[in-house]
Order: C-alpha cells, then sequence, then structure tokens
C-alpha cells in the first residue's frame, strides 16, 4: 500500500471508471499504470541497472596500474552533523571514498576526488571529502581536490587540468559501476585513458535469482530504475554532444 504500488492500485481504478465511459482515455491509464508497474519492480530495474554495472568489471589488484587515484562525487549534504565537522557524503559517494582509501593503502597512490556544491542546500562534495579523508588517516599531502565540477563532464575536463598541473597521467577511476560507462567516455572526451575501478554496486550483475516478492512495486526498484534510465541518457547526450 506503499507508493509506487498505492498509485498503480489508484491509476487501475480509475482506469476500470474510465472503461464504461470512454475507452481511450481508459487505455492510456492503463498504460500508465502498466508503465510505472514495470519500472517498479525488480526484474526490470535489475535488468536496466545491472546492464551498467558489467559493462566494465573490478580488475584484480594485481592488476591495478596507475598514478593516482580519482573519485568522483555522487551528493553530500551540507548541514548535517559528522564527528569532525558538517557535512556528509551521499551513500555513493561514501561508498566511492571507502574504495578509493583501501586501494590508496594498498597502493600508496594519492587521491584526487572531484565533485562541486551541485545545488544551493547540498554541501562541497570535494571539501567534505577531503575532511574525511584526513579522519581515515589519508595525509594530507596524498590528498587533492577539485570542487568546482557539477556534473561528470566538468569532472572529467577539471580532473584532466589538475592532472597534467600536477605530472600524473595514468588515473584510476573509482565511481559506482552503474556511473563507470558514460564516466570513461567522458574522461577519454577529455583526454585521460582512465583505468576503471567500479564499486558501490546495487545489483548483482547478470547473476539474478528470481522469487516471487521481486513482482511486487517498491520505491527502491522505482529508483533503481530511474538511475538507470538518466545514465542511459546521459551516455547518448555525452556520444552526440
Amino acid at each position: 500500500m506503499l507508493p509506487p504500488g498505492l498509485i498503480i492500485v489508484l491509476l487501475a481504478i480509475t482506469a476500470i471508471k474510465l472503461w464504461r465511459r470512454n475507452r481511450k482515455p481508459a487505455f492510456a491509464v492503463i498504460g500508465i499504470a502498466l508503465l510505472l508497474y514495470l519500472v517498479s519492480i525488480q526484474p526490470v530495474s535489475q535488468l536496466l541497472l545491472g546492464e551498467l554495472e558489467t559493462v566494465y568489471a573490478q580488475p584484480g589488484l594485481s592488476s591495478v596500474q596507475g598514478d593516482v587515484i580519482v573519485v568522483l562525487g555522487g551528493g553530500a549534504t551540507r548541514s548535517t552533523p559528522d564527528l569532525d565537522g558538517q557535512g556528509n557524503l551521499g551513500g555513493s559517494a561514501a561508498n566511492r571514498v571507502l574504495t578509493a582509501v583501501r586501494l590508496h593503502r594498498l597502493t600508496g597512490l594519492p587521491i584526487l576526488f572531484s565533485g562541486g556544491q551541485v545545488f544551493p542546500d547540498s554541501g562541497n562534495e570535494a571539501n567534505i571529502a577531503r575532511r574525511q579523508l584526513l579522519a581515515l588517516g589519508v595525509a594530507d599531502s596524498d590528498i587533492l581536490v577539485e570542487n568546482r565540477s557539477l556534473n561528470t563532464e566538468q569532472n572529467a575536463a577539471n580532473t584532466a587540468a589538475i592532472l597534467k598541473e600536477k605530472g600524473f597521467s595514468r588515473p584510476i577511476l573509482v565511481t559506482s559501476a552503474f556511473h563507470m560507462l558514460r564516466s570513461m567516455i567522458e574522461f577519454k572526451q577529455a583526454g585521460l585513458e582512465a583505468q576503471a575501478f567500479p564499486t558501490d554496486y546495487r545489483t548483482n550483475g547478470r547473476n539474478r535469482t528470481f522469487y516471487f516478492n521481486q513482482l511486487s512495486p517498491g520505491a527502491d526498484s522505482l529508483q533503481n530504475s530511474g538511475t538507470a534510465l538518466k545514465e542511459y541518457l546521459g551516455i547518448i547526450a555525452a556520444k552526440l554532444l
């Protein structure tokens, strides 16, 4: 009975009432309800997102080759309390930072975090990440920040400028698996040949297990479908523009 299920039920009831009067609008409402149902169930959302997450495999540690770890932002709050200040990275960005810190400890490579303040009420992602990286034990000399980017295209362009200035040329790119394909396209267009290191997986890729409850519409599945569709549109835009 929670959205989006409740909305689908209401649309179905509306379609039944319209059917007795005028079938054309009834068909339209049925189509909307069906579309909303499909993008709100796990089999569809897992398929949409899973195809993106399997484009690049996470390399084994012995195969990691580069001279700097580049982490892309993924959202931040501005005034929420943290242990040593205010502002927190969003779930995806936090997972990316966690992976970057682990890679840093294994490789000794410096970390460059790219991401600015996207909205007036959101936090500056790179500034928050720098504070949290220091708290996680990363030395200040091993941290670079790019705090102006508002989207993936700017992430790539601004990062390329910093890497050129600092003498780095082989970035290991850390971002969410669903975001990696678009990021690699943008980084290549910015003149960078990055090694993909996807993280923050939301699906099991193509190793899917079906069970009946997956046919129940849910907000998480709707969000995953929306995330996937945003990425597909972004990929098309990156290739065309």
